[in-house]
């Protein structure tokens, strides 16, 4: 009996739990409930914080002092008075971006786009950084970029350009992939197996390649494109394809699924820095033991463990004349650039985050920058800019001749009324025609993007690089050599001595120029709750909400 009654329990208690797991989940205002297709398909996503992408790694954010690691201002510059901000949690590459990484890219736009020569020549490297009147680099310049030997080499004669579009390449790949993988788009298997049989997706967009907006968009599916999984469609007024089981309708992926990635891109100079010091490793219950003057503890460049007593930290030159060391004994074991993964990563398991090659940020250059950004996420260098439609009414995106959307610069800095909203795009269809805006980019049809704007009530600048400076073009290169062109450089190279290895140190360099000691690494931002490592860390109590029962 007593065996019977314990059975008993036990298949109650398993009832309960199915019965309690199957109940979908409700409106915490409404009580409507979510994920339902019979009450109008209201749709709740599974809440989720989202991996880093591929060669990520998670920074947690916090506090620290921008600029406070300089112990010394050798230059004279005063380019980076301390002040104190917050930097929000984000990812970063482990390291930095290599030779192997960049003839990826480079591959990618050959296979692509193969009759497009000119956007395969605007992606080459400029190998001709390595030349040097009174130096023998020319091996560099044949060798560097493709030669097997150099492939885990950071790439550099890289642009500050170029690495923006390699950051907006690599998002799309990145996110093409994880479609396919999931079945949400046709896998790469079965779009290979197309190929050769006539373009089945004419028409469709599968004739270009993936764009992470477009897709987002709506403007990237159909035949072709469209996978064997992808999502129901719970909207009652969705129309079923004829790819969704049962013949139901099924979806492409949205945001809000948390599916796709965001956007890899540079990093702001403040995220560098904070990243490069990893004080983190310094930090116990909100108090930083140790202060730094490098990414690693102490103020010399030697290691002081025992198994790697003495040995260099960092490739930089240890003085004039001086790259590597002695024949028998080299100090960094490198002449030029290393290997990405050289050496030991800092306390946040970042390579290289000083010394080897600089790299390229986000950041306009400003002398006076840290005293005039915002104390949280602080960053100079915004072009606020609004994806063009090419179909209002659709809400379609332009795009241009490689798939990806058209960016105006913006027009306002609030959410116009929809009256203005559409006597603004009327304006633009009745002109027929670009007017140029700032920086050279289009602006939306007959709208100068630099004009006041009637319709948004005051003037808007989308140009914010130099946080309204006054630039002086006819004294560039005259009496200063700063401009909205000149981009932050950070971090110490195979070529610089041992100060410019500090992460507060900066320097600046114009965004279409490349050196052989300039390189980079993305980040991406994160989203949702910053802490990285909840476990083990107190936390104050949150109750659920209740379940709302209708009478």
């Amino acid at each position: 009996m007593r065996v019977l009654t314990t059975t008993a329990l036990v298949m109650l208690g398993l009832s309960f739990m199915l019965s309690s797991c199957s109940k979908k989940e409700q409106s915490q205002k409404t009580g409507m409930s979510y994920n339902d297709r019979t009450n109008g398909g209201y749709l709740r996503f599974r809440q989720t914080h989202p991996t880093p992408g591929p060669g990520l790694v998670p920074i947690e954010g916090g506090t620290f002092v921008l600029g406070g690691s300089a112990d010394q201002d050798v230059v004279y510059e005063y380019n980076n008075i301390r002040r104190r901000v917050t930097v929000p949690s984000f990812y970063m590459d482990e390291t930095e971006v290599s030779n192997q990484d960049w003839l990826d890219y480079l591959h990618w736009i050959n296979i692509t786009f193969p009759n497009d020569n000119e956007l395969y020549y605007n992606a080459l490297p400029d190998t001709l950084v390595w030349r040097s009147p009174l130096s023998y680099n020319e091996p560099y310049v044949d060798n560097y970029l493709r030669h097997p030997a150099f492939q885990d080499y950071p790439v550099v004669g890289v642009t500050w350009d170029q690495a923006q579009e390699y950051c907006v390449w690599r998002t799309d790949r990145t996110n093409e992939n994880i479609l396919r993988a999931r079945g949400n788009l046709v896998t790469w298997k079965d779009k290979a197996g197309k190929q050769g049989q006539g373009n089945a997706g004419a028409g469709t967009g599968a004739d270009q390649p993936f764009n992470t907006v477009m897709y987002l968009n709506g403007q990237y599916q159909g035949q072709g494109i469209d996978g064997k999984k992808m999502i129901p469609d719970l909207n009652p007024n969705a129309k079923a394809t004829g790819t969704g089981k049962n013949g139901r309708a099924v979806r492409p992926v949205r945001m809000e699924d948390g599916i796709v990635k965001q956007g890899y891109r540079l990093p702001s100079e403040a995220e560098w820095e904070y990243a490069a010091l990893a004080l983190a490793g310094n930090t116990q219950f909100e108090n930083i033991n140790d202060g730094k003057v490098y990414p690693w503890n102490g103020l010399g460049v030697r290691s002081p463990k025992s198994k790697t007593r003495g040995l260099i930290l960092a490739n930089f030159k240890r003085g004039n004349g001086d790259n590597a060391g002695v024949g028998g004994g080299l100090n960094d074991k490198a002449d030029i650039t290393a290997p990405v993964r050289s050496y030991e990563p800092n306390d946040f398991g970042l390579y290289n985050m000083a010394g080897n090659v600089n790299e390229w940020v986000a950041d306009t250059y400003r002398q006076t920058s840290f005293e005039d950004v915002d104390d949280f996420n602080p960053f100079r260098g915004n072009e606020f800019t609004t994806n063009r439609l090419a179909d209002p009414a659709k809400g379609l995106y332009a795009k241009d001749k490689y798939g990806r959307p058209i960016k105006d610069p913006a027009r306002s800095n609030k959410k116009l009324k929809y009256s203005e909203m559409l006597a603004q795009q009327q304006a633009g269809q009745a002109a027929g025609n670009q007017q140029p805006g700032a920086n050279g980019n289009s602006a939306q049809p007959g709208v100068a993007a630099d004009a006041k704007n009637p319709l948004a009530g005051k003037a808007y600048t989308a140009d914010n690089r130099g946080f309204n400076d006054t630039v002086n073009t006819a004294l560039y290169g005259t009496t200063t050599l700063v401009n909205d062109h000149s981009k932050v450089y950070k971090g110490g190279s195979w070529n610089d001595l041992a100060y410019w290895l500090n992460p507060a140190t900066r320097r600046f360099m114009n965004q279409d120029e490349s050196s052989a000691v300039v390189g980079f690494r993305c980040a991406m931002t994160m989203v949702g709750a910053p802490e990285i490592h909840p476990e083990g860390k107190p936390h104050l109590p949150v109750k659920k909400a209740k379940t709302f029962k209708a009478r």
